[in-house]
């Protein structure tokens, strides 16, 4: 099977290509190359750098192609509170630039890569599918639903056949981090391990549902395989509610590092808390979360050197 990832230099992107190229797949990523690097890509990927809103070439990298795997979009949800306009351009605009492609040129399969973010502020836990109403509380999450609905909408429209997949807190070896992104899990490992200054906004108590890279490309390729898919729309997280404060002593646990801890007033943006509901993921992918927090952490630290205190770098390659 011939397969487009967009977003192919990014940390799931990266993992789904390789992934896809061991099972015997032909593996075209398209990738601005803004915030992704190709360094981790099988030599088998055909990379493209290019804009996902540039529809020329999207309709030439789309001949051939059995099923597109759309993960390109703009991910920062700090940066989407100062520059909201970007994240409708790049996340909504590219998402219905790729659609239109995909109609002119025969391309009827699609999954999503739509983010447990769109849910928001909610004081029930788990969260479900149909019957929590997302109240998103950035323009990324924004962007992220909207996508949902031009893809479902698009989708009875034209016969496309599309599964919208709300991935949590993805985590794993390589996820990329610098000092304007970082992400929980590898930067609480770093400074634990360097006995460096750890930046908690809030009090720590707040949740997430971390879900390790391995069992998301788990969900990704399932959800390829489905058929007759309309308006589908599946959680993919580990089910479980872990705090700040556990990845912390986790993290100290796992390097033996002791580091400072300072507390900041918390940033707007985020809910308090996270858990998904797995039970159409269950259901329809078969799809069981095969990796601990604790076991995912670990693996985490060991195989991402960049996390190490004799590391030199800091940046997000």
């Amino acid at each position: 099977m011939k397969t487009l990832v967009t977003g192919a230099a990014g940390f799931i992107g990266t993992a789904l290509s390789n992934r896809l190229i061991q099972q015997g797949d032909q593996v075209v990523g398209l990738d601005n190359l803004f915030t992704g690097s190709p360094d981790g890509l099988l030599p088998e990927v055909e990379l493209i750098q290019g804009d996902i809103n540039d529809r020329e070439l999207l309709w030439k990298i789309l001949q051939g192609v059995d099923c597109v795997f759309h993960l390109a979009a703009k991910a920062i949800v700090p940066n989407s509170i100062l520059y909201p306009r970007e994240y409708e351009e790049v996340n909504v605009g590219g998402t219905v630039t790729l659609l239109e492609a995909m109609r002119d040129v025969g391309i009827s399969r699609m999954v999503f890569a739509s983010s447990g973010a769109i849910y928001g502020l909610q004081s029930r836990q788990p969260l479900k599918e149909k019957a929590t109403k997302p109240k998103p509380a950035s323009p990324y999450a924004v962007s992220k639903l909207a996508s949902e609905y031009y893809i479902n909408t698009i989708g009875r429209l034209w016969g496309l056949e599309a599964v919208c997949l709300r991935i949590f807190n993805a985590y794993g070896p390589r996820q990329n981090f610098s000092f304007a992104h970082a992400p929980v899990i590898p930067t609480f490992l770093r400074l634990a391990a360097s006995q460096g200054t750890v930046i908690i906004h809030g009090d720590g108590h707040h949740t997430r549902d971390f879900v390790y890279i391995d069992d998301v490309i788990e969900a990704l390729i399932s959800a390829s395989k489905l058929n007759n898919c309309r308006e589908l729309v599946i959680n993919v997280g580990s089910g479980i509610e872990t705090s700040v404060t556990d990845v912390l002593e986790l993290a100290r646990k796992i390097t033996g590092g002791s580091p400072e801890v300072v507390y900041n007033p918390r940033r707007p943006g985020g809910p308090d808390r996270m858990r998904a509901d797995l039970t159409l993921a269950n259901q329809i992918l078969n799809f069981y979360p095969k990796t601990s927090f604790e076991e995912g952490m670990a693996k985490t630290f060991e195989l991402d050197r960049r996390l190490h205190k004799n590391s030199a770098s800091l940046n997000h390659k």
